[in-house]
């Protein structure tokens, strides 16, 4: 039977490697982006020969209706893999008002949004699974990356909440809280910045994105069918 996901994101490091990993299981793919066309476009090269109808969809999720542009050009359907993600590195002091709602308007409202126009798809066929990528800082929290980490911890408690209200329906909801990875994300971090991180991983490297995206291939197999609400920590051993 074909089966449809929806990427959010699947312009960035962690999206592609989802995008990659589902295609070569058979999934036709959704492939959200915002500005970073010519990363969809090389994506897109690559998928090629897996043979798959790969729809790419441009909004912002920056904006409070961007949810809208996504949902309207979705039909078939059985997974969503949140992907879409800012930072902001600094003191909450020093932040301003539009970037703390950049954050939550990607993070978390549009996410919700999205989901909550798409599930009634999922729940039509009684099946189907939704994972958000969120992060260890959804779990810990980060000094001078407070909103951030609040939206990100929302994010789990959306999980936690949606898995018990859809349980019955055959959908499942989980999410990946991932360390840190070798992403666009983290070049904001000097080399050093980055070696003295990497000591205090026990593994003693940054993650990368298809080990992320492993963990989506998990989390949509018959293998995880008894599991949701779950949190799957992907971070070599770091703040276990």
């Amino acid at each position: 039977m074909e089966k449809y996901a929806l990427i959010t994101g699947a312009s960035g490091g962690i999206g592609q490697a989802a995008a990659l990993k589902l295609a070569s299981l058979g999934y036709h793919l959704y492939l959200h982006f915002n500005q970073n066309k010519a990363s969809i476009q090389g994506l897109l090269a690559q998928l090629e020969s897996y043979g798959g109808e790969y729809i790419p969809i441009q909004a912002n999720l920056e904006e409070p209706e961007g949810y809208k542009k996504i949902c309207s050009q979705i039909f078939s359907l059985d997974a969503i893999i949140h992907c879409s993600g800012n930072s902001h590195y600094g003191l909450l002091v020093d932040m301003k008002q539009e970037e703390v709602e950049s954050i939550m308007r990607i993070h978390v409202m549009n996410p919700i949004m999205i989901t909550k126009e798409l599930l009634p798809k999922l729940i039509k066929k009684r099946s189907g699974s939704i994972i958000l990528i969120s992060s260890i800082w959804g779990q810990t929290g980060a000094s001078c990356e407070v909103a951030y980490s609040a939206a990100k911890g929302a994010q789990i408690s959306f999980v936690k909440a949606l898995s018990k209200e859809v349980a019955l329906n055959g959908v499942r909801v989980n999410a990946i809280a991932p360390g840190a990875v070798e992403t666009a994300m983290m070049g904001k971090f000097t080399e050093e910045d980055i070696q003295l991180l990497q000591y205090d991983i026990p593994m003693g490297r940054l993650g990368i994105p298809e080990e992320i995206a492993n963990g989506v291939k998990f989390l949509l197999s018959d293998e995880s069918s008894y599991i949701t609400g779950q949190v799957l920590s992907i971070n070599g051993g770091w703040y276990t």
